[in-house]
């Protein structure tokens, strides 16, 4: 893959220009990837020894509303990414696990975020540094 921002588009292969397009399939997936809540809960799931129940998951996100994990676990699950398994007790009990194209997405998400972590004190001092240039260079 071509990582050079700076290669003119044109010298770029046919296969690489169309990840581009707005029509592109792939682009619905990185959708879903990008997502945050997915990428906590990929990396959640894949960092747990045994699957989770929603409200345990839950626990583990701090700031997410039911609402958006309930979208986040239904839209992993249609995308074959999370395995939603329900045991017939009453009330039933319900648990989340990756399946096997959820495990290789989460080694990628779980990559963003160790990066995310390591870097974040880098992240915070260039945003810092930004924002004092920015405050000294607009009128008041």
């Amino acid at each position: 893959m071509d990582t050079n921002p700076r290669r003119d588009p044109a010298d770029l292969p046919a296969d690489l220009l169309a990840t581009y397009r707005r029509d592109c399939p792939s682009r619905t997936v990185v959708e879903v990837l990008a997502n945050k809540w997915s990428l906590y809960v990929l990396a959640a799931l894949r960092r747990s020894a045994e699957p989770l129940r929603f409200s345990r998951l839950r626990r583990q996100l701090d700031g997410v509303t039911q609402k958006m994990l309930t979208q986040t676990l239904r839209s992993l699950e249609r995308d074959g990414l999370v395995a939603r398994t329900v045991y017939p007790t009453v009330p039933p009990r319900v648990e989340y696990s990756l399946t096997d194209l959820g495990h290789a997405a989460g080694e990628l998400t779980t990559a963003v975020a160790d990066w995310a972590i390591d870097h974040a004190a880098r992240v915070h001092a260039a945003r810092a540094a930004f924002d004092a240039r920015a405050e000294t260079l607009s009128p008041r």
